[in-house]
Order: C-alpha cells, then structure tokens, then sequence
C-alpha cells in the first residue's frame, strides 16, 4: 500500500505512523484443514478440530471442537498452541474476520479450514494487532471486503485480510497504546459484566413472576396438551430466501426465540403458495421450536403479528388449542420452569448436536386447567410482572448499547493515535517498513523453471513393433490430507 494513502482516502498520521497493509505486518497467514468429524468435542487423548464457535465470543474456547476419527492422518502443523493469534475466516457478518488470541489450551487442537492462524512480524505487537482488528476501522473493511448473502455465512479470503489497510505506530507506541488501552477496556468489561448480572437477574424475575401467578391456580384438573388441541399439531415449511417481492414471507427462528413479529425476523422465500396454503398464521397461535440448542429447544411464544401475514419455519410446530384454554395462558404454562425442563429431557439428539423434539413431545406436555377467569388473572397478573421487569431489562439493554460505542470510540481514539502522545525518540514506522522493502528486494528470487522433455527422432514402425510394450504409469500416492472430504463445521 502506499504510504501517502488508507482507508477513505484519508492521509493525515500522527508523527512517526505510516500506512501498510496488513499483510505487511505478518510473515504469513495459515490455513487449516477440515475433514469429516465425529458430532462431539474430542477427548483429552484424541485429535480435535475447532469450530468458528471457538473464535466467536472475543476469547478463544478450546472446548468448542469436534472429534477427529481414529486412524486419520494428523499434519502437526496444524496444531494449535498458546500465544497463536486466529481469526474466523468464515462466519455471520457480526463475526466474520472476529480475532482471538489463544491462552492456555490443550493439546492435540487443530486449525480447521475456516480459520486463520497470523504469524504477526518482529515490530507488530500481538495485543496491539489483536485490538486492531476488533476497532471499528478493521470491522468496516472486513464487513465491505467479506463475500456472501444477507442470510449466508459471510467468508473473508486471504488477499482480501492481507490488503487491510493499516496506519502503524512504531512498536514502542504500540506498546503504549495496549497498555492504556487495556486500562479503560477492563473498566469497561466490569461495568459490562455487571449488566449482564442485571439481565440474568431480569429473566429470573420473569421466570419467578410466572411461576408465583402459577402456584395461586390451587388443585385443578391437569390435562395433556394434545386433549386440548383445536386440530393437529403442524410443522412448518422451509425454503430458499429471496429478494423477489412476491416471495412468502416466513418467520426466522429468532421471532420465537425473542417474541418478536416483526420485520426484522422475517424473511422472503420462494415456498410454493399450494403447498403452505395451510401455514399461514393467525392470532392465538402458539409456536414451539422442535429444533435448537439445548437451552432453547422447546421454547414457546404467542403470535401477536396480523393474520395471514406469514408462515413458520419447518423447525418450529404450531399449536392450536381449544375452547377450554386460552392461548396466552397455554403459552405461559410452556414458558414455565417446569415447561423449560420437561421439553429439555424430551429433547434427543447426539451431543453437539442441535437437539430436536417431536410433536409427540408437545402432546404429552401437561397443563393445569382452571376456569376460564382464573386462566384469564393469571395472564393479566403475569402480564404486569412482565411489563415491569420489561422496563428493567430496556434500561439495561440501553446501557450495553452505550458501552458498545464507548468501546468503540476507545478503539477508534487509540487507532487514530489519539490516545497517548508520541515519543519523537520512537523510530518511525516509516523507517522500519523501508527496511522491510530493501530487506524483500534483496532477497533472491526463486525461478520456475517448466522442464521440456528432449524430443527422440521416430523409430520405424518395425522396431517400435518389436520392442516391449511400457508398462502403465502408476498413481502417484497423495497424502491423506489431500483426500479428507471437507465440510462444514
């Protein structure tokens, strides 16, 4: 990259930076390899492959792997070890590029092929590099520069990570910048986990209010889910997304997961109109996910959006129920403490594994059954417990936005080389990448040389005739990790 130049066209640095590519700063970058794996993290004694899951959170989690099947051939190579720096190369467009740098790990824990290993050169601090590539500059390109859909996985390739333009300070200042920097940032991540010890108590307080507008119901009849059923439970319909407007508008998993009907947890897709003619929703249908992690499978929520506005997701069910129960006061029974249990050990599924439950599952569910006035106080009286600890968790959600552009204004000050002056005895970035230029040019270049086999004059057809013939050329034998199918992890 030139000197003069970086991102936006902007050219101003403090005394002493200079612009590079990121590729610049790094002696190399290392891919991983990805082969069929066993649906389960490795144990101590085995071979592992990390999950882009492992690079998702802002720390490194060596327990988010799968196991390597017996037998496969390891390249220890792709070992992994403390002090590594890694990066998602594939991943949504919120933590695609995300970095981490590897503290103490286990052994035996292999790179896969949608992560990035950076061997960072002697003048680039790792911390230093590491909060770069989470500050708002590097997410901008990383988000501009990652290739896929709205609704796909997101992947960044090499040429595109090591063309990330950077503005470097000299190692001393670098040095400086972590250390001021990682000051604010602890404070920050005090004050951050404290909301979330906020939200956790939120949610108890939810879970608390319902279970005591729960307990005042007193000794009725308990009958199964599937007695109170208007008609059969039914699975939902998935398809293709699309940006066509005449495409069906289907729910995204996350509207149940939240509770939110809106817009933003809806999608386009191109479902044929015949076949979900009988999914389209309508108020008082409830939603139940028979598919997610474990602490969310079997999570319920009551349609609030219009009727006939959209369809749902073949990993959610629909439950319509009878005269007898209300539809809010069934979805808050399934919302329960003892709904969130009873469908987690109905949930089967291999571990790892998204596991799933069937409608048999929501069927044998049971439910209180009160008149229809005490069903109707305990959605109001749960209702008002709800608003209240609703308020609780918007101030606390404004708070963590808060935080997050005070993060980000920390990471833009310290990258713009506003956060701590500069030494006029540091030497100059500009100097240590000249020297990087003249130590590249003198570097002999390895020449590829394409071998012509010598051309033999023709033999009569006689002798060619009477020679042996040659015997067939045999394979070449390719290495294991040559021929590892790869998939998706």
């Amino acid at each position: 990259m030139s000197e003069s130049g970086g991102v936006d066209g902007e050219s101003e640095l403090p005394a002493g930076w200079a612009w590079a590519e990121l590729g610049d700063l790094l002696h190399r970058i290392e891919a991983g390899k990805s082969f069929t794996c066993e649906p389960r993290p490795a144990l101590p004694e085995e071979w592992g492959i990390i999950k882009v899951s492992a690079m998702t959170w802002g720390s490194f989690d060596p327990d988010e792997n799968k196991a390597v099947p017996a037998g496969r051939d390891i390249n220890p190579a792709y070992e992994i070890s403390p002090g590594d720096m890694l990066v998602s190369r594939a991943n949504t467009k919120a933590y695609v590029g995300a970095p981490v740098l590897v503290g103490p790990c286990r052994p035996r824990l292999l790179l896969s092929d949608k992560s990035l290993r950076l061997i960072p050169r002697e003048f680039v601090d790792k911390r230093w590099l590491l909060h770069f590539l989470r500050s708002p500059q590097a997410r901008a390109y990383v988000e501009e520069k990652a290739s896929g859909t709205k609704d796909a996985m997101r992947n960044l390739s090499q040429d595109a990570l090591r063309g990330m333009p950077v503005a470097l300070p000299s190692l001393s200042e670098q040095h400086r910048i972590v250390e001021a920097l990682e000051v604010q940032l602890s404070r920050l991540d005090v004050a951050v986990g404290s909301l979330n010890v906020g939200q956790r108590r939120a949610r108890g307080l939810k879970s608390a209010a319902l279970a005591a507008a729960l307990e005042k119901i007193g000794d009725v009849p308990v009958k199964r889910l599937g007695d109170l059923l208007k008609e059969p439970l039914r699975n939902g319909h998935s398809a293709k997304a699309t940006t066509d407007s005449s495409g069906i508008r289907t729910l995204n998993l996350t509207a149940v997961t939240q509770g939110d009907f809106s817009d933003a947890n809806t999608k386009l897709t191109v479902a044929d109109p015949n076949r979900v003619r009988d999914l389209w929703l309508t108020s008082g249908d409830i939603l139940v996910q028979r598919s997610n992690t474990p602490d969310l499978v079997g999570t319920a929520a009551l349609y609030t959006g219009p009727d006939n506005w959209a369809i749902y997701p073949d990993l959610l069910i629909r439950v319509r129920v009878n005269e007898d129960v209300l539809p809010a006061y069934a979805t808050l029974v399934l919302q329960s403490r003892r709904g969130r249990s009873y469908f987690k050990s109905r949930a089967k599924g291999l571990a790892g594994s998204m596991p799933k439950i069937d409608q048999a599952a929501i069927e044998d569910f049971t439910i209180p059954v009160p008149s229809l006035e005490e069903q109707e106080r305990v959605v109001t009286e749960a209702k008002e417990q709800f608003d209240r600890v609703s308020r609780i968790s918007a101030e606390l959600n404004r708070a963590r936005r808060r935080s997050a552009r005070l993060r980000n204004a920390l990471l833009g000050t310290a990258f713009s080389g506003k956060l701590v002056p500069q030494n006029p005895d540091d030497e100059p970035a500009h100097d240590v990448l000249t020297r990087l230029r003249v130590e590249r040019a003198a570097q002999p270049k390895t020449k590829r040389t394409r071998k012509v086999a010598a051309r033999q004059p023709a033999k009569p057809p006689a002798q060619r005739a009477a020679e042996p013939a040659a015997p067939a050329p045999q394979p070449t034998p390719v290495p294991a990790l040559a021929v590892q199918q790869e998939f998706d992890l």
